[in-house]
């Protein structure tokens, strides 16, 4: 009826008048007909989007092409005029549109305003796809109590624009300026959007500021269910010096699928986290050995209602992996076909005391763990080291580096494929510096720092885990693998990013102090000793270490002395080590030097100098 009133200026004839009244009963049933079938009656009016205006548009033109049809066919007495079609196939997309449309701007743009609660205004990082569906998931999530009053992006060139009706008000480096301008206490940063030196430049100016930043994971994450739109606090994985290394999922299914797999130190940060990620190439069976009780009955408590999804069957053993015959009897019982050796003592100062027991444990066990495997046959060995077994300093290291020289010299004419996996320090392991730190932080401090210039190499407890599982299946036998961990991290710097991500302020609230190297302990790590060529393996971030195995005889013979020297005093073990294992013992002593204070704006620019201090 609109469409004749706009055709006819207002003023209708009778002979229009009366044939719209005939044709409009037949009018509404046919374009009815229409919406109905497309199921254009079945959007969700307050979250109509696009593609809603899409599916609108098809019914509409639908239904024009069926009034069309039909007048021409079979109304041929009417002959409804052209134009009247054509308009009324206009005023259906903007009448039905338009409420639709509007439905979704009352609830977005005007309801918040009609709430009691005071949205808490907030800066989205990145003027990108990333950027703006957060956005849009917040203006159509009203009960998240936030407002968008802007996007902050790197590219100057974006200044100006809007995107989802929302402006782009400056760049990141303003972002103090403009949170002030535009009264914003937050700054939601949704991954993957900001590179880690951009993030790590952005919370500096946050907290100088005095504002909030959160991350917000990316869609990726979402669909997978690994985490929630909430937004969360920047955690220290998110400055990790580079970005995680992704592996390649698909050989090691091929390789665990089926099979039985024995992990040893099964109940510790990366063997239990071997477990799980094991467990999910559906293993026929998962036997999980460790000495501590505690931790295997919890870790069993975890992966029993997985394994009971997955057709896996969990065996739990206690046992000691110093005890051969304890160690031949779980080989005998389960034939596995992979073995992941994580057992080991780590604690750096505390093998330090006690040297017999590391050497006991990560030497004599490796050896008592890779020959059962071998008399059994497995299919694969994989060895979990460290980079302090590279010129090592402390007792933990060169035990380690002994444990990797016999695994090698097994290797030669073994059936069995005996590898080595080495990589740095591991954020959230039991031994990790970050609880410690946190802990500090708690308690009001100071945080301890060991030497102002340490460095260390730093990987994610998934990375590792994934590295370990990654050389069962790259393994042919004799190899070391070592992951390309970027540049090294500066600890002092770790510990001053915790401070500012707890909302605190070096020197103000938390003083750091440096307490010097303690014993065993070197400035700085390093992942190939001198003697070692690095290779390239298939996979573009993992590399081989080359290196000329031992004579398994000439090994043998030190072993027979080690194991004298254990029974007797800890100088007499440290010495022999020193005496066997290259390089142990030669590294000279680093005196401490506190640095001056420095501003944060300037220790941007010296990141990539402090990684490179050595001695």
């Amino acid at each position: 009826m609109l469409s004749y009133l706009i055709r006819f200026d207002g003023n209708i004839p009778a002979s229009a008048t009366a044939l719209a009244w005939k044709t409009l009963p037949l009018v509404v049933a046919l374009k009815l007909a229409v919406f109905l079938v497309m199921g254009s009656h079945r959007g969700w009016w307050q979250y109509a989007s696009f593609a809603d205006l899409i599916a609108l548009f098809e019914a509409a033109t639908f239904g024009m092409i069926a009034i069309l049809v039909t007048d021409m066919i079979f109304w041929s007495g009417f002959q409804i005029p052209r134009s009247i079609i054509v308009l009324d196939w206009a005023g259906t997309l903007l009448i039905v549109g338009g409420i639709r449309g509007s439905t979704r701007l009352f609830r977005e743009r005007y309801y918040p305003m009609l709430s009691t609660q005071r949205a808490k205004r907030v800066l989205v990082v990145g003027a990108s796809e990333s950027g703006v569906a957060l956005a849009r998931a917040i203006q159509s999530q009203a009960s998240l109590g936030m407002q968008v009053v802007g996007f902050i992006d790197a590219d100057p060139n974006l200044t100006g624009r809007k995107l989802a009706g929302i402006k782009v008000v400056g760049r990141t480096e303003k972002v103090g300026l403009l949170a002030a301008r535009f009264k914003a206490g937050t700054v939601l940063v949704p991954t993957p959007t900001a590179s880690i030196a951009e993030l790590r430049a952005l919370i500096a100016d946050c907290n100088s500021a005095g504002l909030k930043i959160q991350v917000v994971p990316g869609f990726h994450a979402l669909l997978d269910g690994s985490l929630s739109i909430r937004p969360r606090d920047v955690d220290i994985h998110d400055l990790l010096c580079r970005e995680p290394v992704q592996l390649d999922g698909e050989s090691i299914g091929r390789l665990i699928r089926g099979r039985v797999v024995l992990v040893t130190g099964a109940a510790g940060s990366i063997g239990s986290e071997i477990c799980r990620q094991a467990l999910a190439f559906r293993p026929e069976r998962l036997v999980m050995l460790d000495h501590h009780e505690n931790g295997l009955f919890f870790l069993e408590r975890e992966l029993a209602p997985l394994a009971a999804g997955s057709g896996t069957e969990i065996v739990i053993r206690v046992a000691d992996i110093t005890d051969a015959h304890r160690v031949r009897t779980q080989f005998e019982r389960y034939r596995p076909a992979l073995v992941f050796h994580a057992a080991a003592h780590k604690h750096v100062p505390m093998m330090e005391a006690n040297p017999g027991e590391a050497v006991k444990n990560n030497t004599f066990g490796t050896r008592t763990v890779a020959d059962e495997a071998v008399r059994a046959g497995v299919e694969a060995f994989v060895m979990i080291s460290t980079d302090k077994a590279v010129n090592p300093t402390s007792v933990m290291g060169a035990t380690k580096r002994l444990a990797e020289m016999y695994v090698q010299s097994l290797s030669t004419g073994s059936t069995t494929r005996l590898v080595t996996v080495r990589f740095g320090n591991v954020l959230g392991s039991n031994g990790s510096v970050i609880p410690v730190f946190k802990q500090q932080i708690a308690r009001g401090g100071p945080v301890t720092v060991t030497h102002p210039a340490m460095t260390r190499y730093f990987m994610t407890i998934s990375e590792a885990t994934q590295l370990v599982l990654q050389a069962a299946a790259l393994g042919r036998g004799g190899e070391i693998f070592v992951l390309d961990m970027g540049e090294p991290v500066r600890v002092h710097d770790l510990a001053r990013d915790l401070i500012r991500l707890s909302g605190l302020r070096e020197g103000q609230d938390i003083e750091i102090a440096f307490s010097g190297l303690r014993p065993g302990e070197k400035l700085y790590e390093e992942l190939y000793e001198e003697a070692e060529t690095r290779l390239a393996t298939p996979h573009p971030k993992i590399f081989s270490a080359q290196h000329r195995p031992c004579s398994p005889d000439r090994l043998k013979g030190q072993f027979e002395s080690l194991a004298r020297a254990v029974v007797g005093s800890s100088d007499d073990v440290i010495t022999l080590l020193k005496q066997l294992v290259p390089g142990y013992g030669t590294s000279p002593r680093v005196e401490l030097r506190v640095p001056d204070p420095e501003p944060a704006h300037s220790r941007r620019s010296q990141d990539h100098e402090v990684a490179s201090v050595g001695v």
